[in-house]
């Protein structure tokens, strides 16, 4: 039987429930399960929580202020070391059901003694569609191999449980990798400020799964406290400040059952639109623009900006660059005309066509609303000011739908909380994440739960779908630390 010897769950209801799942391993049908753990050594254990997209969203990428509330369901990551060079991953979440089981030599994230390169470790993960899941925690380990220079000489055994499902716009693959990433640092005793591992964890998204996501998503798994929006400026992932959430404010996700995933085309060419916009704004700026010499990348000197859509005000935008910048572009007429962009993590299809003008317009517009948004959460209670944030939330929503990125189920889910509006204690509503589907934010009175029930039956009614309703927060995996455990029952 399993206990704490090192570390505070901090009342933590599943970190009860997670230790509990670990002592009943004995009993799993799985083989592979019953056998992964040496009952006789320690194990590490950590958290990540997933989050909820209150304000920022798409806009992370280019340089936005964002809000995120970490939610109170999350992922947790128990590691234990194994001399031989194996990384061993079973997951006990259904979202990996199709294969839970994941083996590897640490010598197959290597040649003649040097880490892979990223582009040949993706096609390597990507051999087996059902175990890919894998390359969010395998991964990390060559991400800390290129980054931090690590030399692992042992292996791992890494048992998964994530209550953070896929695929609803909450980010259950950052959960998923900062739980792996801090229980491999934990364990291998490996020292890293919680900004930098929440970049080497977006790396592991970018480089090796290649989802194109910004890193708001990994800075409030990692840095994120209950009951607090995080507000980071995203150039790269600058935290400004933990805002208390009001006492008579009440966020909630509502999940719409639309799919989303953040590697999806949509997303991608809504991101790639917005940096060939900066790219083409840069030019017409008279910035010093200097052509990619491997592949499509350029630098662009840019002292006015700092690189970062975000940045432009909107009348700045609308005074000089909104009417010339192209409604959409052909990949090859970009790649002629302008040589290459800025973005490390998206490649231009060359007979592909791109939205240009939406995509660059959003974040510039975005920044604004969120800053708004954080203003007015620090001003005074009342009425007004929740019909404000709510109306901001709305123009947010409505930006996501010009940028293409909205679904038929969250715009149901926003005209729902519309309709039932300040008399059920709603205010407004947004998609979240990366759009297309997946969860819509609700900001309502702290009391507003049972409308929010209502309002899921609706849906339901409407839809057919049974939305799964986020409510409450929790912290991120700082706050939580980490735990270490050992098996009594063996004397130790």
């Amino acid at each position: 039987m399993y206990q704490v010897v090192q570390g505070v769950a901090h009342n933590q209801s599943d970190a009860a429930a997670f230790i509990e799942s670990l002592n009943k391993l004995g009993e799993q049908s799985v083989s592979e399960v019953r056998r992964l753990f040496d009952k006789e050594a320690q194990l590490v254990v950590t958290r990540a929580p997933g989050r909820l997209d209150v304000m920022g969203g798409i806009a992370d990428y280019s340089g936005s202020l964002v809000l995120e509330l970490p939610i109170r369901e999350a992922t947790f990551a128990a590691l234990q070391r194994d001399p031989v060079r194996q990384i061993r991953v079973i997951s006990l979440s259904a979202d990996h059901a199709q294969k839970p089981a994941f083996e590897m030599s640490l010598a197959d994230l290597e040649s003649a003694g040097d880490p892979l390169d990223y582009e040949t470790a993706r096609t390597y993960f990507r051999r087996d569609p059902g175990g890919h899941w894998a390359a969010y925690v395998a991964g990390a380990f060559l991400v800390l191999m290129r980054e931090r220079h690590i030399c692992f000489q042992e292996g791992a055994r890494i048992l998964i449980s994530s209550r953070v499902p896929a695929g609803e716009g909450v980010s259950s693959s950052a959960a998923l990798e900062v739980a792996a990433m801090q229980a491999i640092c934990v364990a291998f005793r490996i020292e890293i400020e919680p900004r930098e591992l929440a970049l080497l964890c977006q790396k592991v998204e970018n480089l090796l799964v290649g989802a194109p996501c910004g890193v708001m998503d990994q800075m409030t798994a990692v840095c994120g406290e209950a009951n607090r929006l995080l507000a980071l400026r995203c150039q790269p992932a600058e935290l400004v400040e933990m805002i208390d959430v009001p006492d008579d404010v009440g966020f909630w996700g509502i999940d719409s059952g639309v799919r989303h995933s953040v590697a999806g085309a949509d997303y991608g060419s809504v991101r790639t639109g917005a940096f060939m916009g900066y790219r083409i704004i840069a030019e017409l700026a008279g910035l010093v623009c200097k052509e990619a010499t491997t592949g499509e990348l350029c630098q662009i000197d840019d002292p006015r900006w700092g690189g970062y859509l975000a940045n432009i005000t909107p009348s700045e935008f609308e005074r000089s660059f909104a009417a010339r910048l192209p409604e959409q572009i052909n990949g090859a007429e970009f790649l002629s005309r302008c040589k290459g962009m800025t973005d490390p993590v998206t490649r231009i299809e060359p007979e592909r066509n791109y939205p240009v003008r939406v995509p660059t317009a959003h974040p510039i517009y975005e920044h604004e609303r969120v800053r708004s948004y954080a203003q007015l959460l620090a001003g005074d209670a009342g009425e007004e000011r929740s019909r404000l944030l709510g109306e901001l939330m709305y123009q947010s929503h409505e930006s996501y739908s010009a940028c293409g990125l909205g679904s038929e189920g969250t715009d149901l889910l926003v005209k729902l909380v519309r309709e039932a509006g300040p008399g059920e204690g709603l205010y407004g509503a947004k998609i979240t994440g990366g759009g297309s589907g997946g969860t819509v934010a609700v900001l309502g009175h702290r009391n507003a739960g049972p409308a929010i029930a209502r309002l899921a039956e609706k849906y339901e009614h409407e839809t057919g779908h049974r939305p799964y309703i986020f409510a409450g927060s929790s912290d991120g995996s700082v706050a939580f630390g980490h735990l270490k455990l050992k098996n009594i029952l063996n004397g130790l």
